[in-house]
């Protein structure tokens, strides 16, 4: 018995430690808390509860909310001016659209992607997602390191090359149109660029031709599943926690998972046929294998990279760039005026020949301002952040260091200080002639970590606007609305739903 109250009093004894340890690590959080919001406190921003409240006025509600935390962004830009604050807990990010350091700091390596973010992206619920790819990886060396593996796959020359692949998917898409048409059917035009780009980068990338127009694929679903399951790992801190969400959880760890395995397989395929010298693809897997072949021998973690640049490119190489048709041929629709004047321009440039060259691309201009001017509405990534550790004056205030730089693209892409009449789809900003927007248009990111694929994707989406614009006449269904559905990318919410018809030539 004495044994037992002695084994009690121990027990007592230690519970009581280990709360005065919470209590005293509380305590100690509270002010190194304190401290952290003292030394941010004279740079304007939403009250630091904000976070925490719940609603759709405040941050979190925003993030739970589809689209809306861009909208949220804009209106704090708005009312609190080109930098202000958001506490979460001790972390302090600051909203950046100021130009001049806009540039100093996107356009320098020395500035690491925030791992607030990016670590997130690593794992989705503990598998694998994007690892330490060219998007995620936060060490200068290592992306270096990888970008420089990547770089002769999207050189100009190789590009070029890829000019007859683009075509013969994109006619494959004007056939399911002619099919609809013929049918009088609506079509769902985010649904069909999304085939068609997820085949674009399927074939030109990895030397597989899917045809998911005409055949079904779990690859869709799985990228679908794994960008909406980012989202809420990303902007839901307790939803691992719900066991109500564990088979979305499962269903998105499947997902990580069968990207992960198919892109492990198709590149040990492709290893052993260029080991024993066999004919292969000259498509970007092939230049990325060879490339690296040539640096130091391969090591383990090096084919981790290659995995996550696998997945990187299956999701971002489609994903993105669908959006971004789907975005334009929704503008297009809702500008009767533009379309008209988009077609004659195709009409002038390629006529009636069915293969695009690389050189018609440089002469579709006024088609090149379209795209970019749906990009400044509508930018599919719409931001990036930067952790910044040193003291720097942002538009005249000091601003000590230890602080994320937001710099969201979607915000300065709307905001009248740098674009008149911002809300207004008008392509002539992007005019040659015109002034260039200064650090405010960054749809791909700038500097050394800016998008690597940016003139792959643009060459692709003028290649299947110029088609869809010069065989078809397209209206946007009635009712439809302009909603902008936010999964990690931005797309339009409605799907785009067109009536399509087929263009009557004018002799």
């Amino acid at each position: 018995m004495a044994i037992f109250h002695l084994l009690l009093s121990w027990t007592a004894q230690a519970m009581m430690f280990l709360f005065f340890l919470i209590f005293i690590a509380f305590v100690g959080y509270c002010f190194y808390l304190k401290h952290i919001h003292m030394k941010y406190d004279h740079i304007p921003g939403p009250p630091r509860d904000n976070f925490f409240l719940g609603h759709s006025s405040s941050l979190l509600g925003a993030m739970k909310n589809d689209g809306l935390i861009h909208d949220k962004f804009l209106e704090w830009t708005e009312k609190y001016g080109p930098v202000y604050r958001i506490n979460i807990l001790h972390y302090v990010s600051l909203c950046i659209s100021c130009p001049e350091a806009t540039k100093e700091i996107l356009m320098s390596p020395k500035y690491p992607k925030d791992k607030f973010v990016y670590k997130k992206l690593f794992n989705l619920f503990g598998q694998r997602f994007l690892g330490n790819g060219l998007v995620t990886a936060q060490d200068h060396k290592q992306w270096y390191k990888q970008r420089r593996i990547m770089d002769p796959a999207f050189s100009s020359l190789y590009l070029r090359g890829l000019m007859g692949t683009f075509n013969e998917t994109a006619e494959k898409l004007m056939e399911k149109l002619t099919d609809i048409a013929d049918s009088k059917r609506e079509a769902n035009m985010l649904h069909l660029v999304n085939c068609v780009t997820l085949d674009v980068i399927t074939k030109v990338a990895f030397g597989v031709d899917l045809d998911l127009l005409k055949n079904s694929s779990p690859f869709p679903r799985a990228i679908e599943t794994c960008l909406k399951g980012m989202m809420y790992y990303v902007r839901d801190l307790f939803f691992e926690l719900k066991p109500k969400n564990k088979p979305f959880i499962n269903e998105v760890k499947e997902a990580c998972h069968l990207l992960r395995t198919t892109g492990a397989r198709w590149i040990n395929e492709r290893k052993i046929a260029i080991k024993n010298g066999n004919d292969v693809p000259k498509d970007i897997l092939t230049q990325i294998i060879k490339t690296a072949d040539k640096e130091e021998s391969m090591t383990k973690e090096d084919e981790e990279f290659m995995l996550d640049n696998f997945v990187t490119f299956f999701i971002a190489g489609q994903e993105t760039t669908a959006n971004q048709i789907s975005f334009c041929i929704m503008e297009l629709g809702r500008h009767p005026d533009i379309l008209e004047k988009v077609k004659k321009e195709v009409d002038d440039v390629i006529g009636m020949k069915q293969d695009i060259s690389y050189d018609n691309l440089g002469e579709l201009t006024y088609l090149s301002q379209v795209l970019k001017e749906t990009l400044r509405l509508y930018p599919t990534a719409p931001g990036t952040s930067r952790e910044v550790s040193e003291d720097m004056v942002i538009d005249g205030i000091h601003v000590p260091g230890g602080f994320s730089g937001v710099f969201s693209s979607f915000v300065s892409g709307r905001l009248e200080k740098f674009f008149k009449d911002p809300l207004k789809f008008d392509p002539d900003r992007f005019h040659p002639d015109a002034a260039k927007p200064y650090y405010c248009y960054y749809p791909f990111a700038l500097g050394p970590r800016s998008c690597l694929g940016q003139n792959f994707a643009q060459m692709e989406a003028k290649v299947v606007m110029a088609k869809l614009l010069q065989r078809f006449d397209f209206t946007l269904a009635p009712g439809e609305n302009f909603d902008i559905l936010d999964t990690g990318t931005l797309r339009p919410k409605s799907g785009v739903v067109c009536t399509i018809r087929h263009r009557n030539y004018k002799k």
